[in-house]
């Protein structure tokens, strides 16, 4: 991996609205949706949506330092869903659409709990945040049809009533770090 390049994994809901929105991103090189957070090993999505394996729904994102922060990740990630639902992101239920980042060293766990405290501070939310912070453990890519799942079926119900939302406000709100 070149010195410019880094990860960072959120959980925020369904990890292909997640997945969508921060391929918007210049500086983006690949999004990976897949399982983290859980007990099970090798979990299959099936797994998953029972809601017994522990582990999230999530996305790693690799970028590129020169062209954005992980602080410009974490400020898209807090927009592009509720951090304040428990379990929940609108009808998608269970700890499997948690929100979480799992950071991957120390500077990522201060800087996401400075954001979340600013974001406390300054009463962007009518309720507290409930984002889990934990560090990463094992990463487990889904399997290959939810990749890239909303650029492959975007006309698919879920993703044409629940997508286009948030890469409008991506984009309304990020301009400057949406690729042209």
């Amino acid at each position: 991996m070149s010195d410019s390049l880094a990860t960072a994994t959120f959980a925020g809901g369904c990890f292909w609205c997640v997945e969508a929105a921060f391929k918007e991103l210049r500086g983006v090189t690949d999004v990976t949706s897949g399982y983290t957070g859980g007990e099970t090993e090798n979990p299959t999505y099936e797994q998953i949506c029972s809601g017994n394996t522990g582990h999230a729904e999530a996305i790693q994102v690799t970028y590129d330092t020169d062209e954005l922060t992980y602080i410009d990740l974490l400020r898209v990630f807090f927009t592009v869903h509720d951090p304040t639902t428990l379990n929940r992101q609108g009808n998608d239920v269970g700890t499997q659409y948690r929100s979480a980042i799992f950071y991957h060293d120390e500077e990522q766990h201060e800087r996401a709990q400075a954001v979340i405290d600013e974001l406390e501070a300054s009463g962007t939310y009518d309720d507290p945040i409930v984002t889990e912070l934990s560090a990463l453990g094992t990463f487990y890519d889904a399997e290959e049809y939810h990749q890239d799942f909303y650029e492959k079926n975007p006309n698919q119900g879920y993703c044409a009533v629940t997508i286009p939302p948030k890469l409008d406000k991506v984009r309304k709100q990020f301009g400057e770090l949406v690729t042209q």
